[in-house]
């Protein structure tokens, strides 16, 4: 995503991919309306003494090419008429049916490829308007690629992210992932606010640029006081800032990696646990959630639903072995490791 700061520009309209592609859909409706006409055209033929030419009385492919097409299309003009029963019962119950069908094609290709258009902008207007609970990935890069697959594989519906990145080759790789997209600038405010970045879930950020992250995370923040943000950031420099500019979360990937290879060397278990522990298929997962009444007064060590690991309370983390965390107390926030079978949904804060 690039971070240049030339004039403003608003951002495309919301899309999302069609489950079918323009050209497929064109594809077959005209095979449907040849093959359709092709079958009339071949019974006529065959039974072309059942037809009569007005004008010379002789009846030739030509005769039958062009009376077919006019039955098909219209009433016919006179000229060549069908004269045996059999003619007749043909056009009667086969080529009035095939009459409807090619023009219920021909009405259907007209509103997909003109009526359509106007009626997904509109509708696509309509739930841009109406987002809300949305998560916002600022950046399709290769973390934010990674991050939309994984919301999904975690159960968030595609149908609930919205994408934004500057790059019209990004925009249409997050579009066949079914995500809603918009082609645009996500440090701009009209950006953002495009996305209904006040009533989102969550924001991950994840420009490419640390200047650029940043610069969202501000705008973001400015914008969204409360919507919980996280973010990647590259130079361990830069941290910091991110946190200044109002991120909640601050992902540095290559210090994360160091942590796994560092950990691999004082067991060969170490990293695979950890990236059990983060990825969507392991057979274990991390869960954040609020204390429940259930858990009120007892050890963070001994809650039902999980291995009680880290416990929150005013902004400050405890770990199940501190005196704090002796009693669970209403308003705490609990990180726990839970069976994957149970796929618990983590909070925007994960």
């Amino acid at each position: 995503m690039s971070g240049g700061r030339g004039r403003p520009r608003a951002p495309s309209p919301l899309r999302r991919r069609s489950a079918v592609p323009p050209w497929v859909a064109l594809a077959w409706r005209v095979f449907a309306a040849f093959a359709l006409i092709g079958v009339v055209l071949a019974v006529h033929w065959f039974d072309r003494v059942g037809l009569r030419d007005n004008v010379d009385g002789h009846i030739s492919f030509i005769d039958v090419m062009y009376f077919t097409m006019i039955t098909v299309t219209t009433v016919g003009f006179g000229d060549i008429v069908p004269v045996t029963p059999r003619a007749r019962m043909f056009d009667t119950f086969v080529v009035t049916p095939v009459r409807l069908f090619v023009w219920l094609i021909f009405l259907g290709t007209a509103y997909d490829f003109l009526l359509k258009r106007t009626w997904e902008r509109w509708r696509m207007g309509v739930i841009q308007k109406r987002l809300s609970g949305h998560v916002l990935l600022c950046g399709y890069g290769t973390s934010g690629s990674a991050a939309l697959r994984e919301l999904v594989a975690r159960g968030t519906p595609a149908q609930d992210i919205v994408v934004i990145d500057e790059g019209a080759n990004a925009i249409a790789a997050a579009e066949t992932c079914g995500a809603n997209v918009l082609e645009g600038d996500a440090t701009r405010n009209v950006t953002l606010e495009a996305a209904r970045i006040a009533t989102a879930r969550s924001v991950i950020v994840s420009a490419g640029r640390d200047d650029t992250s940043i610069l969202i995370v501000l705008t973001a923040r400015r914008l969204a006081p409360d919507v919980p943000i996280s973010v990647v950031i590259r130079n361990e420099d830069n941290e910091a800032l991110a946190h200044q500019a109002g991120a909640n979360t601050v992902i540095n990937p290559a210090h994360f990696a160091g942590l796994l290879l560092a950990g691999s060397t004082h067991g060969q278990h170490l990293a695979n646990y950890l990236s059990d522990l983060a990825a969507a298929h392991g057979e274990v997962a991390l869960h954040q959630r609020d204390a429940s009444p259930d858990d009120f007064g007892k050890p963070l060590a001994h809650i039902a639903t999980g291995l009680g690991v880290r416990l929150y309370r005013g902004g400050k983390a405890y770990g199940f072995w501190q005196i704090e965390a002796a009693r669970i107390e209403p308003g705490d926030q609990i990180v726990e490791i839970v069976p994957q079978m149970g796929d618990p949904q983590s909070s925007a804060t994960d």
